[in-house]
């Protein structure tokens, strides 16, 4: 167990639940941007080719050497969508941050978004809508514009981003005490519990809502967000949606430079921040992998067969990690990792390594929940491919035959909890198995 602390007047900021995509170009920061250098700075650091945060053994020694002399500014509790926003505007604005997540990013509810379908797909995809029935029928839709998003990848890569820019960032990390000042009136650390155990965990889609506390009757309840400092020293920010996330964040560490007096080099930079692997990223760019990489796969015999990189899964790797799709291109064709998953799925072998390397994926359900949403589309095909993963993931963690066993059972009990709804109970947003 580990004692992290803040400067004595700074702020830690536990965040619950809630962020918007990556765009497309890099143009330059100009007069006109939000503190231009800082900007410009921040965009050269996460446009670098090959950008990739510090590995999980490093974020941990950077959180576990704050000392009561050289503390961190803030400390951000959750790593949801709203706590890695957190962690991305403040590190950008000059503080010095760490985040802990006691489970997995994105973990929670901000994995958990609902997928609806909009006003002007109803009649093309539901044809029966527009039929008579008792002399009532659908006349016209509202038509309006809504963008698709893979919540739990975004929330991976929104992490990813604040480590590139400095951010300590941990995951299955929990915080079990905070620390208080000699007079007990601030909070000025936390007591952190490093654990790699799992939390199984599934699909339920509930929003969580927010509440004033300083409201006197039950109106203010709404999806808009609130901050509030229940104890000095403790930001608390609960509420809010996937579209707020990022104002949510500034929000945030606004309060948390008030409450703690801090002196940030700048104000907040991430309304013009794209995320790892959005930098010069376009349409096209999965052409690119298709033209230049094979897929060398490795047959049942140890023989390696050269594969084309099709269309399906230039596509899927461009959209799933932008620009730094060809470092995954590079593992497969180079390591011999380009075999499919799962039959009729684009997901590679490659990817396994690639998130155990680059986006501290610590276990076969966090790449199969979290890194590719094999589990939420196929749960039989994700069962199926869960050997090959621990297989891959084991000799990237260099477990033994224990700790991989353990990892198949794991797998299973989690992917039987889409299949049991029945047996399943609902806590804070969680779909857990019992």
């Amino acid at each position: 167990m580990a004692t992290w602390r803040l400067r004595r007047a700074a702020a830690a900021i536990a965040a619950s639940s809630a962020v918007v995509a990556a765009g497309a170009a890099w143009p330059s920061a100009s007069a006109s941007d939000p503190f231009p250098a800082a900007l410009e700075a921040a965009r050269r650091r996460v446009a670098q080719p090959g950008a990739a945060p510090p590995p999980r053994a490093a974020q941990r020694a950077a959180l576990a050497g704050s000392t009561p002399a050289d503390p961190l500014d803030v400390l951000v509790v959750g790593g949801g969508a709203t706590g890695c926003g957190v962690a991305l505007d403040a590190a950008t604005r000059g503080l010095r941050v760490g985040l802990v997540e006691r489970e997995d990013f994105s973990s929670g509810t901000s994995s958990r978004s609902t997928k609806l379908i909009h006003g002007d797909e109803s009649v093309e995809l539901f044809p029966t809508l527009a039929k008579n029935s008792h002399d009532r029928s659908l006349r016209g839709t509202v038509v309006y514009y809504d963008g698709q998003m893979n919540d739990s990848r975004l929330n991976v890569g929104l992490a990813c981003t604040a480590a590139v820019v400095g951010a300590a960032i941990l995951n299955y990390a929990e915080v079990v005490s905070l620390i208080k000042d000699e007079s007990g009136e601030r909070i000025i650390g936390a007591r952190i519990r490093d654990t790699l155990s799992d939390v199984l965990s599934a699909w339920s889609g509930i929003r969580p809502l927010a509440m004033d506390p300083s409201a006197k009757n039950t109106e203010s309840i709404s999806r808009d967000h609130v901050v509030f400092e229940d104890y000095p020293g403790l930001i608390t920010i609960t509420g809010g949606k996937w579209t707020t996330y990022r104002s949510m964040a500034e929000d945030a560490v606004n309060a948390a430079i008030r409450s703690g007096n801090l002196k940030p080099a700048n104000g907040c930079v991430t309304d013009h921040l794209h995320i790892l692997g959005g930098y010069g990223w376009d349409p096209a760019s999965f052409t690119v992998l298709a033209q230049n990489y094979k897929r060398m796969k490795r047959t049942y015999g140890g023989k390696i067969i050269p594969g084309a990189m099709d269309s399906a899964v230039s596509k899927h790797l461009s959209h799933a990690y932008g620009t730094l799709a060809t470092q995954v291109a590079s593992i497969a064709q180079n390591e011999g990792l380009g075999k499919r998953l799962a039959h009729g799925y684009p997901f590679l072998e490659a990817e396994v390594a690639y998130c155990a390397r680059h986006e501290y994926c610590e276990s076969a359900v966090d790449f199969i929940a979290r890194r590719c949403r094999l589990a939420f589309l196929d749960t039989d095909a994700a069962g199926r491919a869960l050997p090959r993963i621990i297989e891959i993931l084991a000799l990237e963690r260099k477990w033994d035959k224990a700790r991989q066993k353990l990892e198949l059972q794991k797998g299973k009990d989690f992917l039987e909890t889409f299949k049991s709804s029945k047996n399943a109970q609902f806590r804070d947003g969680k779909h857990n198995g019992q």
